[in-house]
């Protein structure tokens, strides 16, 4: 079904992941095929590219060049994959090469792995995206997490200071790639502190309607028992970790502002008004390896943007007519506490 009517402005969260988010691809996509705006995005490491290639696209060409724009960034990166890095298949999987990288980079540091400090992204981004136009032009707020290094803080750059440097770091995996400097202090990848931030686009924002995509599965897993399952798992509460207790604190406020009598200001006006949504991507990538983020195979990231626009089929069928009228989704049954101590 295509939106007829136009919807209010959504603020998209946009979760990192690598590969994985050629998922957040398909559904940016679909949505924007089917008539929804944005009025701001909020991203970390593959979720802010996803969110700069959008405003870079949808600045010069609406709805029409963001989705050309993205298509052209993944068609880029894929290009962008060295000789024998990967076994192409369904998935993909990491070659011997691969593999030995990721070895190596236990035991060494990026300096020593990459003394030149080589980085395809940067060659692509450097070609995709004008950063002093989208610096000096009016759209969608842009809000890019990074940590810093030295204290472990999160760094949250905007439009108007948006640079190269700021994206990279924001997708700076500190076992394979040198620390990215903003204003002279090294970053490492935005999801070590927020995946994505979201309070800034509940206080900066106006749209009312917030929609997470998510790449971590949500859903409970299976405790992991071999070595490798176990440094998977740990990784990947790490990542989610800042996402899914910055979630749980915006539930929280948001009930309790919707408590509070009528009329209601300030900050709980504005919470009271917040409508939540979700897509995740629990049924395509909770059975994945990890290694397969690491893999940007043009194959694979087509199918999974098709996963992604499939994804938002099935949630236009279940809770499209909630945009612009109502939260698809409890956010303290989702994010809430799971029991009582």
């Amino acid at each position: 079904m295509i939106f007829r009517r136009r919807p209010a402005a959504v603020s998209l969260a946009l979760q990192g992941g690598g590969a994985h988010g050629a998922f957040t691809w398909g559904v940016i996509d679909a949505l924007l095929e089917r008539g929804v705006n944005f009025a701001a995005a909020s991203g970390a490491s593959a979720g802010a590219m996803n969110a700069v290639v959008l405003a870079q696209g949808w600045s010069r060409g609406g709805a029409d060049g963001a989705r050309a724009a993205l298509h052209a960034f993944w068609q880029a990166i894929a290009e962008r994959v060295p000789p024998l890095w990967h076994l192409p298949g369904d998935p993909p999987q990491l070659a011997p090469m691969g593999l030995a990288l990721l070895a190596w980079s236990r035991w060494f540091a990026p300096s020593q792995l990459n003394p030149l400090n080589l980085n395809p992204l940067r060659d692509v981004l450097a070609a995709q995206i004008d950063f002093e136009r989208l610096r000096s032009t009016r759209g969608m707020a842009l809000f890019i997490a990074a940590t810093e290094v030295a204290r472990g803080r999160l760094r949250l750059v905007r439009r108007p200071a948006l640079t190269i440097d700021a994206v990279l770091a924001s997708a700076c995996l500190p076992q394979v790639a040198h620390p990215v400097l903003i204003d002279g202090q090294p970053h490492w990848d935005g999801a070590f502190s927020a995946n994505p931030a979201l309070w800034p686009l509940v206080r900066e924002v106006t749209a009312d309607d917030l929609l997470l995509v998510t790449l971590s599965p949500l859903g409970e897993r299976s405790p992991p028992s071999s070595a490798e399952d176990i440094a998977e798992r740990v990784r990947d509460i790490a990542f989610t970790a800042p996402f899914l207790r910055e979630a749980r604190w915006l539930a929280e406020v948001h009930a309790d502002a919707l408590q509070r009598p009528w009329p209601r200001f300030g900050s709980d006006r504005r919470l009271a008004r917040l409508r939540w949504h979700l897509i995740d991507a629990d049924d395509t990538l909770a059975k994945l390896h990890s290694h397969t983020r690491l893999v940007p195979d043009w194959a694979f990231i087509q199918r999974l943007r098709d996963a992604g626009r499939e994804r938002v089929a099935r949630w236009f069928e279940d809770s499209g007519p909630a945009l612009s009228a109502r939260s698809s989704i409890d956010p303290l049954a989702v994010f809430g506490e799971s029991a009582s101590v």
